[in-house]
């Protein structure tokens, strides 16, 4: 096997999706930007299998998404709970897109499962490419992906 096998990936999406395209990945992030930071707490709500579950984890952790914090109930031992980091932070942006597409292309009759608001105002707030320059909106059919 050549050294070429071993590199890793020159498009950084191919390169995201190695930690972030497995089905359970984004709903357990979403799940912990929603507050659900126990093992237990994220099983319950997403009816994951513990052993997927604990793999996903720990890929989430290896890879900085995540970080774990030692908590102990009273009378029990100690466990881990599972919080963002910023670089999982960051995932918000990503998860947001997900839901306004599927809000557009794949809507549920009785209309959106949650809906997205800034915080100070109140104000409705969608996912879109903004110009630094001017930090006006660009539309999506104005956006080049350039190699």
């Amino acid at each position: 096997m050549s050294d070429d096998a071993h590199e890793e990936p020159s498009c950084s999406i191919e390169r995201s999706l190695q930690v972030l395209g497995e089905r359970w990945t984004l709903l357990i992030i979403r799940e912990v930007y929603c507050g659900k930071h126990r093992f237990a707490e994220i099983q319950a709500s997403l009816g994951i299998a513990p052993n997927l579950l604990s793999t996903r984890l720990k890929t989430l952790v290896g890879a900085g998404v995540l970080r774990k914090r030692t908590y102990q109930a009273p009378g029990s031992r100690q466990r881990d709970s599972y919080h963002l980091t910023p670089a999982g932070e960051e995932l918000q942006v990503v998860l947001a897109a997900l839901q306004q597409w599927g809000d557009r292309h794949r809507p549920r009759p009785s209309g959106p499962s949650a809906l997205r608001r800034q915080r100070s105002t109140g104000r409705s707030v969608h996912v879109g490419f903004i110009a630094d320059d001017d930090a006006r909106e660009v539309v999506a059919s104005d956006v080049d992906l350039l190699a």
